[in-house]
This record gives structure tokens, C-alpha cells and sequence, in this order.
């Protein structure tokens, strides 16, 4: 049995920095080496989730891509500590778990007590 967290480290943490990486990259217009000084990740990190060879195997849905653009945006306006970084990419996972992905690909897990705190 796999924990929540871990479904959601090995799974979708990967996919939304993905889907952030593209968002900064493609609709922003910032280099790979912009997007890794953000989210402080290798710039060889930012590559493969660009490309694909990370991060690759969640779809999500549009909400939830429109969830993560906006804090894609929020990362670009800048002057958040890696704290505020953190607890925003914590809000995008739950954003995650709470639509339904996870009892749709994990019905054995349970929504994580951080996430049942946040309102």
C-alpha cells in the first residue's frame, strides 16, 4: 500500500511542475534557466519536464491547469520566499486531490490531513 503522499510525490508533484515549467516557458516566454531559478530546480530538470520525460503521465483537467497557471503567475510576479513557494505548490496538490484525481487513480488513498485542513 502507498501512502497518499507518496502517490502524490511520485505522480503528481512531478506533472505540476511540469505543467508549471510550460506555462512560465511557452505562454510567459521565460528561458528554462528563468523557470529553474524559480522554482529552484536544474535547469536539466526544467528540461525534461518541458519535454516530457518527466512528469508526463497525468492529464489533467482544465481546472486544475487553470489552477496551476495562475500560480505559475503568481511564481512570476516574484518576492515569494521558498516558503510561500512551497505552500503554494502544497495548495496546487490539493487543489489536485480534492477534484477527484486521486480517488479516480488511487481509490485506496485518502485525502492527506494537510489538505483537509486547508480551507
Amino acid at each position: 500500500m502507498k501512502t497518499t503522499c507518496e502517490i502524490m510525490v511520485q505522480k503528481v508533484l512531478p506533472a505540476i511542475r511540469a505543467e508549471l515549467s510550460r506555462a512560465m516557458i511557452y505562454e510567459h516566454g521565460c528561458t528554462q534557466q528563468d523557470v529553474a531559478d524559480i522554482l529552484e530546480l536544474s535547469r536539466a530538470a526544467v528540461s525534461q519536464y518541458v519535454s516530457e520525460k518527466r512528469g508526463a503521465e497525468i492529464d489533467f483537467s482544465e481546472e486544475t491547469q487553470k489552477e496551476i497557471r495562475k500560480f505559475a503567475s503568481v511564481l512570476l510576479n516574484g518576492g515569494l520566499s521558498s516558503h510561500e513557494k512551497v505552500k503554494g505548490m502544497c495548495s496546487i496538490c490539493c487543489f489536485v486531490q480534492k477534484s477527484g484525481w486521486l480517488y479516480r487513480n488511487a481509490p485506496e488513498a485518502k485525502v492527506c490531513v494537510i489538505c483537509k485542513d486547508m480551507n
